[in-house]
C-alpha cells in the first residue's frame, strides 16, 4: 500500500509494523520483531522482561566519538474501532488506506501514535547514507495505559543525554515539557433487587472523542458523563434501576460511546422514547461544534417479567458519582493562557450488576494540583462508601530553558523551512518526564508529524509531514557531531 511513497524506508517500516498486533499489553510480537531487526542488521540490543527494546548503532565516519543520541518512542498503540467493525486487534493486521495526503486505517485507529517513532527509528538504524552520532534507539511498551515500559526500563547502559522523542503530533512544533499524570480507580460493591418490568438498553454514541490530554480543551462530550446525565433524568422521572453499564475503553481516550441496561415499567416506553429524543436534541445543540452527530438510542431487551437489577440506593450512588466526578479542564496555566494546566477524564466505566468501577485519568503540570483532583475524587467516593485506588503516577517533564538540543533543532528547522518552529509545553503525558528522573542532565525535545484525531477510528497521518519529520530528524542528527 505504501510502497510508492518516498522516502521509502520510513513508510516501509510503518507498513510492516502495521501488520503486527501491538495494542497496549500485547507487545510481545512487536518487541520480538524489533529484536529480529537488530539481529538481521548486526546491531547490539537489549530486550527486557516487559518487552522494552534498546538497539545500539555506532556513529558514522567522523561521528564515531560524538556523544550518543537517544531516539525514543513507544511501540504500543491505542486500539479503537467503529461500532460495527469486526477487526480483531489481537490478530488482524491494520488495513491501511491512502486518501489524498493522509494514511488511515479502515474502521480502526491507525497507530500513528506512536508507530511513526518506531518506523523512523528503524529507518535510521537501517540507513548507510545518513551521517549520525552513535544511536541508542529506545522503544518502550504500554505507554498508552500505564507508562509501564518507561517506568520499568533500565537506562544505565545508555551514554547519551540528548533525547529526540518522536511522540508528538504537530510538525513544526518542538515540545519541551509536559504534564504529569495519575490514574484513579473508584470501586463500589452493589446490592441487588428484584423488580417487575422490562429491560432496555440505553446507549449514547457517535461522539468524536480524542486524546484526553491534547484534546481535553476541545469541549468534546464524554460519553460516560453524558449517559449519567440521561440516566439521572430517567431515574428522577421514571424510577429506572440499573442492571449494568459500560463505557470507554482507554484511560487516555475521551470515551465515544457508553451503554446502560435499565429496568423500566413497560407502560413508560413510548414516553421515555420521546424524552430521549428531546435530550438528544438538547445535546446536539450543546455540542453542535464538537459532537454534532451525537446519538441516543433505546431498545427493549426483554418483555415484562421479574428481573434482578441493582437496587435503587446503589443505582442513585452510581449515577450521582458519574454526574459529580471532575471531568474536563480543571485549570489553565496562568503564565501560558492557552495551555491546560490540570484536567481529568472519566475514562472507563464497568458495572456488571455486582460491582461498579470507574477509571479517571488525572493530568497536571503542577503535582500538588494533580493530587488535589485525586483528593476530590476520594471525597466523593467516601460519601457513597466506595473504595479508591491510585496508580500509574508519573512526573511532569519540566521545561529546560537552556536546552542545547532545542537550540540546535530550532536552527535546523529554521534553515530547512525558512521559519522558526513553535516551542511549547503540552498537557499530554510523555515518557520524557520519567526519563528525566533516570538520566541526570537529560536534554530532550519531542517532535512528530501531523496526526489528527489520534486514539479514534478517524485517526489519520499526513504523508507530507511524515516525510518532513523524518528528514528533520536526519538533518538534526547531522548537526550533533
Amino acid at each position: 500500500m505504501l510502497e510508492n511513497l518516498k522516502p521509502e524506508k520510513p513508510f516501509y517500516y510503518f507498513e510492516e509494523i502495521s501488520k503486527i498486533p501491538r495494542g497496549s499489553g500485547d507487545t510481545k510480537a512487536i518487541s520480538d520483531y524489533l529484536v529480529s531487526f537488530a539481529k538481521e542488521h548486526g546491531l547490539n540490543y537489549i530486550q527486557d522482561k516487559v518487552n522494552n527494546v534498546i538497539i545500539f548503532k555506532d556513529g558514522t565516519k567522523g561521528y564515531e566519538n560524538s556523544e550518543p543520541v537517544i531516539i525514543q518512542g513507544h511501540m504500543d498503540m491505542v486500539c479503537e474501532k467503529e461500532k460495527n467493525s469486526k477487526h480483531d486487534f489481537s490478530k488482524d493486521p491494520l488495513e491501511l488506506e491512502i486518501n489524498d495526503d493522509f494514511i488511515s486505517a479502515k474502521e480502526t485507529t491507525l497507530g500513528g501514535d506512536d508507530g511513526v517513532a518506531v518506523a523512523i527509528g528503524l529507518a535510521i538504524l537501517d540507513s548507510n547514507d545518513i551521517p549520525h552520532p552513535p544511536i541508542e534507539a529506545v522503544f518502550t511498551v504500554d505507554e498508552e495505559t500505564s507508562m509501564l515500559g518507561a517506568s520499568h526500563i533500565d537506562l544505565s547502559k545508555l551514554k547519551g543525554k540528548k533525547i529526540i522523542n518522536i511522540d508528538s503530533e504537530n510538525m513544526g512544533t518542538l515540545t519541551v515539557g509536559c504534564a504529569g499524570g495519575l490514574d484513579v480507580k473508584v470501586k463500589l460493591d452493589l446490592d441487588s433487587a428484584k423488580v417487575k418490568g422490562s429491560q432496555y438498553e440505553v446507549s449514547i454514541s457517535n461522539l468524536v472523542g480524542g486524546h484526553s490530554g491534547t484534546e481535553i480543551d476541545k469541549e468534546r462530550g464524554n460519553a460516560n458523563v453524558l449517559l449519567a446525565r440521561v440516566l439521572n433524568i430517567l431515574y428522577e422521572e421514571y424510577d429506572i434501576l440499573l442492571v449494568d453499564m459500560k463505557g470507554g475503553s482507554k484511560r487516555n481516550a475521551i470515551p465515544v460511546s457508553a451503554t446502560a441496561s435499565i429496568v423500566l415499567d413497560t407502560e413508560y416506553e413510548k414516553e421515555v422514547s420521546k424524552k430521549l429524543e428531546k435530550i438528544e436534541k438538547e445535546l446536539k445543540n450543546e455540542y453542535k461544534y464538537s459532537d454534532k452527530d451525537i446519538s441516543i438510542s433505546m431498545k427493549r431487551v426483554t418483555g415484562e417479567k421479574t428481573l434482578e437489577c441493582i437496587n435503587s440506593n446503589d443505582t442513585l450512588k452510581i449515577i450521582s458519582l458519574l454526574m459529580l466526578l471532575p471531568n474536563g479542564v480543571d485549570s489553565m496555566n496562568a503564565a501560558i493562557p492557552s495551555l491546560v494546566e490540570s484536567s481529568s477524564n472519566v475514562a472507563i466505566v464497568e458495572c456488571n450488576g455486582k460491582h461498579f468501577c470507574v477509571d479517571i485519568s488525572v493530568r497536571s503540570s503542577v503535582s500538588s494540583k494533580k493530587y488535589t483532583i485525586a483528593d476530590k475524587i476520594t471525597v466523593l467516593a467516601n460519601l457513597i462508601g466506595a473504595s479508591v485506588e491510585t496508580g500509574g503516577d508519573y512526573p511532569a517533564w519540566e521545561y529546560k530553558k537552556d536546552s542545547k538540543l532545542s537550540e540546535i533543532m530550532t536552527k535546523v528547522y529554521e534553515r530547512k523551512y525558512g521559519e522558526k518552529p513553535k516551542v511549547e509545553v503540552i498537557h499530554a503525558g510523555l515518557e520524557c518526564g520519567i526519563f528525566s528522573e533516570k538520566i541526570k542532565g537529560m536534554d530532550a525535545v519531542s517532535i512528530g508529524p501531523d496526526i489528527y484525531d489520534i486514539h479514534t477510528f478517524n485517526e489519520r497521518l499526513s504523508i507530507s509531514s511524515f516525510k518532513e519529520c523524518y528528514e528533520f530528524v536526519e538533518d538534526t542528527l547531522g548537526e550533533l557531531k
